[in-house]
């Protein structure tokens, strides 16, 4: 690399504004260049750089003038990754850009007959700040794919796309080129040759009839075709419609023939799409569902899970009854990947997006269902023209017309930028949607589609805190709750936030240490934790809460996202209800036991109290009055009485036993759940060992030794039984 020694004050002023990489939307470059400016007095760094990345100089551009900077065109290693080596030269001393040497193209125009006389209206924009296409090619609310096509967006044939629909006609002249042609299968040879259980499925399979042929001609497949049609009509070929992605691969998993479609049928189509792209190597980024009807499926809802676990998203087509999906749902539209079912794990994001249909002067369509939180986006549906079988056009409505307009965005959003994960591509077509008054309220995203908005949007870098649980104690010694804060990407420059705790239930002195602070993320870290002392006690208390929120937020470039977590405090105090034995003479009247808890509780205990038969019977001429209810105990409270009468006559009889029993405790666990109340039988023989050992008119009190022993070895016998 040339070497100069001139150095103008000017230009060094440039050392100091080190520009950030600009991160372009074009998807084409030159593989493996980069365009480096540099002030030549940091020639030798960057020599440096170059040797130790195996990089060559290709070119060395003179600027004009001579306080500009200079300029090196640099190849890169076979396989190096140019963005991440571009962000490493920017890091350079004295390198003011570093970039991909990227390939500019002139801007796309569709000559598609009916895009210029007008009928696309779907397809266009408000020709603001710039105009595309001819006159009469302006509509406000439109997709704005033709914005798209004229900043060269055009799709790419890297991006496959299903169409889960009735078929398309693949010999179509504006969908032929577009059809996807399975590059593992040889047609026609009557074998199964990628190994998928589907023979010769070429372009896709109908499920409908079980066999290869997705077009079996007449009026069956129009439906279909029309759908692919807005998806990937190829545009710029001077005839008929243009798609709104231009260059996609459209597979079609046929479910649907002319008596409709089965459940069965559409997990088929659906599991076949995600079998392609996890075992078959199918870059699969969407599918495209214009249907609906049925009630809820956990098998179908399963299926559309697993496709969102293989990255794949599903659109759908949110109903034309003019409903409101919140409250009557519409299936497929209202199934949510955020849900588990059927043993099939939930996506880490949402996968579907559920499409409303929009009229060419901003209307939600009469026909429309519509739902502030099940229905995501409109998109044009009104009087929309495309592709029907037999290298015809025509006119259909629907949320089946608008559904393919989204489809198509993703496609093209894809081929902008290969790497962008499904929650990414679904992010940004939600993101940017255009505000629209009569989706307000009416939509989750109260707006409509931009295809070029959506792939140029960026998403803000949000920070983020995860609520939390943790028990009081552990081993008896006092807990702690750790909370996560979260970046949702890695930033080059450091970020700081603040946090405080806040009284729920929980009171900060009493069950939790407050405290606040600020949290400092270095460049490059995305997690910190914050952790919260916990105060142990010994009361038997209801789990209890406190909250920690984030403020102040250092960098306009990042945004709060979840500000308040909630910590869970869980009590592990426990207490337990006992109930004694109570054994007394016949006429002692009134047998009173002693319901306990083993420590307070700091909320109320309830516990179901009965009286079952033992030996001693209940009733108007029985031995004791039966009770049952409900026993109580107020806060602090440890120990209640539960009396039960018991009838004094002059029958001689053995000693007799009944049962207070313990049963639905709240706030409490039963320890002993069984009260064992003898009668001592005081009338002559047939006492406690034979004739009675009472005085007249004794009490417990009256018993001797030998007779205490007796007695309690007869309560261990019946426990032994009972318990």
């Amino acid at each position: 690399m040339r070497r100069t020694k001139r150095v103008v004050s000017s230009f060094r002023k440039l050392i100091l504004e080190n520009l950030e990489i600009r991160n372009l939307l074009a998807a084409d470059f030159m593989p493996g260049e980069l365009v480096i400016q540099y002030d030549p007095q940091m020639a030798p760094s960057l020599i440096a750089m170059n040797q130790s990345q195996r990089a060559e100089i290709l070119q060395e551009i003179d600027p004009v003038g001579h306080q500009a900077a200079n300029i090196a065109r640099i190849r890169m290693p076979v396989g190096a990754d140019v963005m991440a080596m571009a962000k490493e030269y920017q890091k350079l001393p004295g390198v003011l850009t570093a970039e991909p040497n990227y390939i500019l193209k002139k801007a796309a125009v569709s000559n598609d007959t009916s895009y210029l006389n007008g009928q696309l209206w779907g397809m266009y924009s408000n020709d603001s700040p710039a105009a595309f296409g001819g006159a009469g090619t302006t509509n406000t609310f439109g997709s704005g794919a033709e914005e798209a096509w004229g900043n060269n967006y055009l799709g790419s044939s890297e991006i496959v796309v299903g169409i889960i629909d009735e078929g398309l006609d693949p010999n179509h002249v504006d969908l032929q080129q577009n059809v996807w042609v399975n590059p593992n299968e040889i047609a026609n040879d009557g074998v199964d040759n990628d190994g998928n259980g589907r023979i010769d499925d070429v372009n896709g399979w109908d499920f409908f009839n079980n066999d290869k042929t997705i077009y079996d001609g007449g009026s069956g497949d129009t439906h279909g075709t029309h759908v692919a049609g807005t998806i990937g009509a190829v545009g710029g070929n001077g005839i008929g419609v243009a798609g709104v992605a231009w260059n996609v691969k459209m597979i079609s998993a046929k479910f649907l023939g002319p008596t409709g479609g089965s459940i069965t049928a559409a997990i088929q189509a659906i599991d076949y799409l995600t079998d392609l792209k996890v075992n078959r190597g199918v870059n699969i980024v969407a599918t495209n569902n214009s249907w609906g009807g049925g009630g809820y499926s956990s098998a179908l809802h399963a299926a559309i899970i697993r496709a969102a676990n293989a990255g794949i998203l599903f659109v759908a087509a949110a109903g034309n009854a003019g409903a409101n999906n919140d409250t009557t749902a519409n299936y497929p539209s209202n199934y949510s990947t955020l849900v588990g079912v059927s043993g099939t794990p939930a996506a880490n994001y949402e996968a579907v997006i559920a499409v409303a249909a929009t009229t060419s002067t901003g209307g939600l369509a009469s026909f429309s269902n519509f739902g502030a939180t099940q229905v995501d986006i409109g998109a044009p549906g009104n009087s929309i023209l495309s592709t029907l079988p037999g290298n015809t056009y025509g006119v259909y409505s629907g949320t089946s017309m608008a559904t393919p307009h989204v489809t198509g965005a993703i496609a093209a959003y894809a081929a902008a930028k290969p790497n962008a994960s499904a929650a990414t591509i679904r992010e940004a077509i939600l993101k940017s949607a255009v505000p629209t008054a009569s989706l307000a309220g009416k939509t989750v995203t109260g707006g409509r589609l931009s295809v070029l908005d959506a792939i140029n949007y960026v998403s803000v870098p949000t920070i983020s805190i995860a609520s939390a649980s943790a028990a009081e104690s552990v081993n008896g010694v006092a807990g702690a709750i750790e909370f996560k804060v979260t970046l949702s990407a890695p930033l080059t420059q450091q970020i700081t936030v603040n946090y405080g705790t806040s009284n729920g239930t929980a009171a900060a002195g009493l069950d939790y240490t407050s405290t606040s602070g600020t949290l400092t993320f270095a460049p490059g870290e995305t997690v910190k934790p914050i952790l919260v002392d916990l105060i142990n006690d010994n009361l038997v208390e209801p789990n209890e809460t406190f909250f920690v929120d984030l403020s102040g937020v250092s960098s306009s470039a990042v945004a709060l996202g979840t500000s308040r977590a909630t910590g869970t405090i869980v009590n592990d105090d426990s207490t337990q209800i006992s109930i004694n034995d109570v054994a007394a003479l016949e006429n002692a009247g009134t047998f009173r036991f002693t319901v306990s808890l083993s420590r307070p509780s700091a909320s109320t205990v309830t516990v179901r109290v009965a009286t079952a038969n033992g030996t001693a019977r209940s009733g108007k001429s029985g031995d004791y009055n039966a009770i049952s209810g409900t026993l109580s105990f107020a806060p602090g409270v440890v120990s209640q009485t539960v009396s039960v009468t018991v009838r004094n006559d002059t029958t001689v009889e053995p000693n007799e036993t009944f049962f207070v029993n313990l049963s639905s405790a709240s706030g409490a666990t039963i320890a002993d759940s069984q009260g064992i109340g003898t009668i001592l039988n005081e009338d002559g023989v047939g006492g406690v060992g034979g004739p009675s050992r009472f005085l007249a008119g004794g009490s417990p009190d009256s018993l001797s030794a030998n007779d205490w022993m007796d007695l309690l070895e007869g309560f261990g016998r019946r426990r032994g039984q009972r318990r």
